[in-house]
């Protein structure tokens, strides 16, 4: 049966970045590790995995990897990838062997996949002593520490404003505090990422990240829809009717907003760029609804007033808007 290709072992595309590699490696080793999975297949499983990982997480090694193939540990360095091609294709060469021009032009001959020895390379791999005396260890090598989440409550004002806060969270023997950097402008479900700060290694491995879920909690006065920010705008009768320049509070603090003349309960006044910030790109709007309020008591001459204005005005709102003959 053919050898897998490593970054199809790891379930990655051949673009995969450093970091997907190391999050689908501890994924699956977690998942195929013999002290946990005790399924007859798991242990080989494993040690694909494992050497998968081995290969793919060093830059020069991963190179090499792209260049050559499996064969790659058997390749001396400075040949080049389009010889090699045509060595293992059969050019100038026997059975399980090839050749190349090194760096000066010089006739190398290399194996081409015979004679790799499975103890040493699984001894280098899993830390156990291999043929040829390296150092003993466990066997199966230590298993990385899992990723954990935890969510992070935050205010409207915390998430427009961000900053530096101290979060508790449980640990072994007791609670941690953390010192956790909030981006400017966070929405609701945004990941934040703290490298090395999940679930313990064993043996000395990496400890895994651990990702707060920010969820910003609810508002007597702001609604949030993605970055955009809905605020309740009271206005007098006279200021709808006439028009005015009023104040509204937001969670970056006072802004103005320009009511025009004749402006209904319902309607929504849009302050472009007043939303939540957004380090990456545009910014949300605030968009200030109107609603008209009237006095709960009148004094002696609002009543007048009213009443005046009541007896001159042929607006009736309950006809469509059609004045009265």
């Amino acid at each position: 049966m053919a050898e897998r290709d490593f970054y199809e072992i790891l379930g990655v595309p051949r673009t995969a970045g450093q970091e997907e590699i190391q999050r689908a490696y501890r994924k699956l080793a977690r998942s195929y590790h013999p002290d946990v999975n005790k399924d007859p297949g798991a242990e080989d499983r494993f040690k694909e995995v494992s050497e998968a990982y081995e290969v793919l997480s060093d830059p020069d090694t991963r190179r090499r990897y792209d260049a050559f193939g499996r064969d790659f540990r058997q390749v001396p360095e400075g040949v080049d990838p389009a010889a090699y091609a045509r060595a293992r294709a059969g050019a100038g060469a026997g059975p399980g062997a090839g050749w190349a021009r090194g760096p000066a032009g010089e006739e190398i001959r290399f194996a081409t996949g015979e004679g790799i020895d499975l103890d040493d390379l699984l001894g280098e791999m899993f830390g156990g002593r291999g043929r040829h005396g390296r150092a003993a260890g466990r066997g199966w090598g230590p298993v990385p520490g899992a990723d954990q989440e935890a969510e992070l409550p935050l205010t409207v004002e915390e998430a427009y404003r961000g900053g530096r806060r101290a979060i508790t969270l449980p640990g072994r023997g007791g609670t941690r505090t953390l010192k956790v950097d909030i981006p400017a402008g966070v929405t609701d479900g945004q990941r934040i990422r703290l490298a090395g700060q999940g679930g313990e290694g064993g043996d000395g491995a990496q400890a895994g990240d651990l990702y707060l879920i920010t969820r910003i909690t609810g508002h007597p006065r702001y609604r949030l829809e993605g970055r955009d920010i809905h605020v309740r705008l009271p206005l007098t009768p006279s200021e709808a009717a006439l028009g005015a320049t009023v104040a509204v509070e937001t969670p970056g603090g006072e802004a103005k907003v320009k009511v025009p003349a004749g402006t209904s309960s319902g309607r929504r006044l849009r302050l472009r760029g007043q939303g939540m910030p957004n380090p990456r790109g545009k910014p949300g709007d605030l968009l200030a609804e109107a609603r008209i309020m009237v006095p709960p008591t009148l004094t002696d001459e609002e009543r007048r007033l009213y009443e005046q204005l009541a007896g001159v005005s042929s607006f009736t709102p309950r006809s469509g808007g059609r004045t009265r003959s």
